[in-house]
């Protein structure tokens, strides 16, 4: 059953980026966000056809979209995404990092230093670059940051996962820590926490036996999808709705895990 369209008055017109946002829980938010009547920035890197696909079905639906390219693991191109975006809309009010992936599963006694660079530089680095650009437009007008990290991030991961659950670890304390430090400006920093959802991600990395397993830890007796996701970030959007909200990491994986 669809579910229906919650108006929420307060993200009409705000310049939002979202980085990772081809495919899986990052188009999901896109969408979301422009039928609010947020301007969204479309970032992506590899996926260009499904990030052209996207921003055209955006557009057709009366969303205001730009598409913003550049490597999630690089620094400098990310800075550029930012300047870019903000660029293209003249503001920018709020900064959504979802660019990440697990890259590949490797055992902790088979890593290298090259699949360790990979992994944090895509997953760790990536949220410090764009977070370090964004703030100062986000300063104009005060905005947000939303984070996503992931359960693995609390549970360790498994089956080659473990370096990016350390990862998104490095993700949820440094959610808490720029928390701190920039809500003097009026930028309010929080993060979602992704359950198994059932996204490209899962499709590249995950055999049917490690979802059926997944599944049956699951309360509510199913896997999740990226729409399942898309309320918790309009929420902590939202100062309306969650203004008093600091540095909290919002769990979305059907009690799979109830910290």
């Amino acid at each position: 059953m669809p579910k229906p369209h919650i108006e929420i008055s307060d993200i009409a017109g705000k310049a939002v980026l979202i980085t990772g946002a081809s495919t899986g829980i990052g188009a999901a938010i896109a969408r979301a966000f422009a039928a609010q009547g947020a301007f969204v920035g479309l970032h992506y890197n590899s996926s260009v056809e499904a990030a052209e696909k996207l921003a055209g079905e955006i557009r057709d639906a009366g969303g205001k979209i730009a598409l913003v390219r550049g490597d999630a693991a690089r620094s400098g191109e990310m800075a550029r995404v930012v300047e870019e975006t903000a660029a293209t809309f003249g503001r920018l009010d709020g900064l959504i990092n979802n660019a990440g992936g697990m890259v590949a599963r490797v055992p902790y006694e088979e890593m290298t230093d090259d699949h360790y660079e990979a992994v944090m530089d895509l997953n760790a680095r990536s949220v410090l670059s764009a977070s370090t650009a964004a703030i100062p437009h986000l300063k104009v007008r005060g905005g947000f940051i939303i984070n996503t990290t992931s359960i693995a991030a609390r549970n360790g991961a498994s089956n080659g996962a473990g370096l990016y659950g350390s990862a998104k670890a490095f993700v949820s304390n440094v959610t808490r820590g720029m928390a701190k430090e920039l809500i003097p400006f009026g930028i309010r920093v929080n993060a979602v926490a992704p359950g198994v959802i059932t996204t490209p991600f899962h499709e590249r990395y995950s055999t049917q036996a490690q979802l059926d397993a997944a599944l049956a830890t699951i309360p509510q007796g199913r896997l999740g999808t990226a729409e399942d996701c898309v309320g918790a970030y309009l929420f902590l959007a939202s100062d309306a709705l969650s203004g008093y909200l600091i540095g909290q990491t919002l769990e979305v994986n059907g009690g799979q895990l109830m910290p």
